[in-house]
């Protein structure tokens, strides 16, 4: 009898154990379709925006429902989902890459999910507040280090809703993503009591909500307040060359095909008296500077004399995406006696003006795993893999180089280099006019993955009141104001080019231009001390209990 009734109670215990897990996996799963759904997806060219501010509801609430011991597994579950679904083009590049990088977000979430939780049950009130700091300092620190990734920002969502996010001239992104996870942090701590006891939860925080509002309202109209018509400007006349091909695949007779396709294109752009020919990253292959010095191989250094005996003929300076190799041991020569080449290749910009090499740029932050893996002795089978799997390895440049062609001033960030904010500043603190992206993205295969590439854009414009200009090779090419309006845009995926006049606008700085990513630095910090003091009121209370 007493036996029966026991396993009776397991079996009920189980059962409602399941059915928790169940609702719990299920919330998390939505969390994770609105979160992408708030972004360019399969859904939406643009995203739809509003659902950014509630796309997080259900990760709150199951933070507070959740066990200490699911928690960790919560996260893991969130992280890998999420970021599979909102990155699902990555399989396009490599079967590995949609492996990696929801590998990667998992592991950020099973840090992420208990300190939210922590929180929560230290600061039963308030402890959104402090959840939202939490989020932000999430997001700031995953786009730090090797593994550095600035894709899926909420504040990005944002990026067509221009009066809402102009505040990023103060606070970066960070500051846009402040507002748009404050309310799913304040409705998931609302709602994690189940709908009955919301009403009384939103009656204690009435003001709050108020505050919030406020906030949102201020942040609208400086937006209004602080966007500008920038046709009194000086105007920069660009002719951007999109020729809608990877130029990577396929050998020499592509290389010798995507050459031409180029040529036509600058030809018939030149006819509209452009200041400046721009063609994407890695636009023409191969390296000009190795086949001019070295001539390893007849046929390559055949085509690199083409182009610079076209480009000795134009009237216009050509900046352009390039292969630029490079001797590895200046003491031996370029091919070593094994057959093998002292050789080291970046991931470099071209300017060229009277058919001289005028200045280079090198791309300094790399993309990890596809173009960077400093862990060769230490992991040596994944970076067999890695190699085995043809990724191109670049080295790392170090100068901030800022270019200068017809009377303008300007910086070159290479394909995802424009995805972190402290790049663009940097060049900006330099001197930069006007930034320049020179992108490949033609890999993804998907408009949604171009058109979150080119909302990220919008931001680096407005955080420091700079044009922006990007050159892409199948999308998305075109030119946005120092207020993140779009000027013109091609269509993706066809070749074409784009003749347009870019504001050249330097007579406003930023805050984030002179102070950088300090919002994020702030809600770091403040996040930490509440933490910190909440735990030692705990402890406080516990000795007190025990005395």
């Amino acid at each position: 009898m007493f036996l029966f009734s026991g396993t009776n109670i397991k079996k009920d215990n189980i059962r409602i154990f399941l059915r928790k897990a169940t609702v719990e996996l299920l919330l998390l799963s939505l969390s994770s379709v609105l979160f992408s759904l708030a972004f360019p997806s399969m859904i939406s060219e643009w995203g739809i925006a509003p659902l950014a501010f509630i796309s997080i509801i259900p990760v709150f609430i199951v933070v507070h429902t959740s066990s200490w011991k699911a928690i960790v597994p919560y996260g893991a579950f969130y992280g890998f989902i999420t970021y599979g679904i909102f990155n699902y083009w990555l399989s396009t590049f490599h079967p590995l890459a949609i492996i990696i990088v929801p590998t990667i977000y998992a592991t950020y979430f099973v840090f992420l999910f208990p300190v939210l939780k922590l929180v929560d049950k230290l600061f039963p009130k308030y402890g959104y507040l402090i959840q939202a700091l939490c989020w932000i300092g999430y997001e700031y620190l995953r786009t730090k280090g090797f593994l550095g990734y600035s894709y899926g920002i909420i504040g990005y969502s944002m990026s067509t809703v221009l009066p809402f996010i102009q505040v990023a001239s103060v606070t970066g992104v960070w500051g846009v993503s402040f507002l748009v996870i404050l309310p799913s942090a304040f409705l998931g701590n609302g709602l994690k009591k189940g709908w009955t006891q919301f009403a009384e939860f939103f009656r204690k925080h009435r003001v709050d909500s108020y505050i919030y509002g406020g906030l949102v309202i201020l942040n609208l109209l400086f937006g209004f307040l602080v966007m500008t018509d920038y046709s009194e400007s000086p105007q920069w006349r660009v002719a951007l060359i999109q020729h809608n091909a990877d130029s990577w695949k396929g050998g020499l007779r592509t290389y010798e095909r995507n050459f031409k396709l180029l040529l036509d294109l600058s030809l018939e752009a030149v006819k509209q008296n452009p200041d400046i020919v721009i063609w994407s990253e890695t636009a023409f292959v191969p390296g000009l500077d190795w086949h001019s010095r070295y001539r390893t191989d007849k046929d390559r250094f055949a085509l690199v004399n083409d182009l610079k005996e076209f480009l000795s003929t134009q009237n216009v300076p050509y900046l352009f995406g390039n292969d630029d190799g490079q001797l590895k041991d200046k003491q031996l020569p370029p091919v070593l006696s094994d057959g093998s080449y002292n050789r080291v290749d970046y991931n470099a910009v071209l300017l060229y003006e009277g058919g001289e090499l005028r200045d280079t740029y090198r791309k300094v932050h790399l993309v990890p795993f596809t173009e960077n893996f400093p862990y060769k002795e230490s992991l040596p089978g994944i970076y067999k893999i890695l190699v085995d799997n043809d990724y191109h390895f670049w080295e790392k440049g170090n100068e901030y180089t800022v270019f200068d062609a017809a009377g303008v001033k300007f910086s070159t960030p290479i394909c995802f280099e424009d995805a972190f904010g402290y790049l663009s500043r940097n060049f900006v603190n330099k001197g930069a006019e006007v930034i320049v992206n020179l992108t490949n993205d033609s890999w993804s295969g998907a408009l949604s993955s171009q058109m979150q590439h080119l909302g990220i854009a919008v931001f680096r414009a407005i955080e420091n009141r700079r044009s922006l200009i990007r050159s892409a090779n199948s999308g998305m090419t075109g030119i946005i104001d120092p207020d993140g309006r779009i000027i013109s845009i091609l269509e993706p995926f066809t070749a074409d080019f784009l003749v347009g006049d870019v504001p050249v606008y330097t007579e406003r700085s930023t805050i984030y231009t002179a102070f950088g990513d300090w919002f994020a630095y702030a809600s770091i910090f403040i996040a930490a001390v509440f933490i910190l003091l909440g735990l030692l009121k705990l402890i406080y209370i516990r000795l007190q209990l025990n005395k």
